[in-house]
């Protein structure tokens, strides 16, 4: 199995922070971001090797961190080459970019480099066994924070049967999060998607497609989530793991 950590956006919501510093190499608790995430991958036997894209402007930096910190599994980093929000390749077309560049043939984790998390990651790789396709869905308490995420419906086999991304009237506060388990074998639906003329971003879009075309289940975790898209997100978040740590 490989893993595949999202680090090629510009967060331009967070600018001046991240104007020159990818978001992911920010400090939480005293640490880069993508350290926590890693540290989560790395109790993950089954992982051989971890991916990390990023973009151009980037690049370097993530290469600098690379060379100072020591990890156990191989990190591999690639730059998919833009250099601004204006021309992103989008999360499913870095996703593509990756599968392609590295030729995997082999079961993916993905996850989101601005996503942290507490929860274990052998649990959610348990529950793919069964599986070909999972994504970790979560409960919010916020119903209006629901409309800048997604609504995700599970029937009793935990199967999705609604994805709506940025729903306008929300029925529940179950979210899905950027972190996913594709099959080998279900690879192929990454190109198929964007060869549709289908949109390469946000993740969500991808997955309010796929869940017509196969069985995607959703991996219901408790604990503790955050998607850092601003500032004040980030300050919070930096204070619950400071206080943690």
């Amino acid at each position: 199995m490989k893993a595949l950590i999202l680090c090629a956006g510009y967060a331009t919501r967070m600018y001046p922070l991240t104007k020159d510093r990818p978001k992911p190499l920010l400090p939480v608790a005293g640490r880069p971001m993508i350290e926590h995430i890693l540290k989560r991958i790395e109790k993950v036997n089954e992982i051989d090797k971890i991916f990390i894209i990023t973009n151009k402007k980037f690049f370097s930096q993530f290469e600098f961190w690379k060379h100072n910190y020591k990890l156990k599994k191989e990190i591999i980093i690639f730059s998919d080459g833009t250099t601004s929000d204006k021309n992103k390749l989008g999360a499913i077309g870095d996703i593509r970019f990756v599968i392609e560049k590295a030729k995997i043939n082999d079961d993916i984790l993905i996850v989101a480099g601005d996503n942290l998390f507490n929860f274990d990651l052998n649990k959610f790789v348990k529950f793919f066994r069964s599986k070909s396709c999972i994504v970790a869905v979560h409960y919010i308490k916020d119903r209006e924070l629901i409309k800048k995420y997604n609504e995700v419906i599970l029937d009793k086999q935990r199967r999705i049967i609604s994805f709506v991304e940025k729903p306008q009237n929300p029925k529940t506060t179950l979210t899905a999060i950027c972190m996913y388990l594709f099959s080998k074998e279900n690879l192929k639906l990454v190109k198929e998607y964007l060869e549709e003329g289908n949109e390469p971003d946000p993740p969500g879009k991808f997955l309010e497609w796929l869940y017509k075309k196969i069985c995607v289940y959703g991996y219901l975790f408790r604990g503790t989530w955050f998607d850092i898209g601003d500032i004040r997100q980030y300050e919070i978040v930096n204070k619950i793991w400071q206080t943690r740590k």
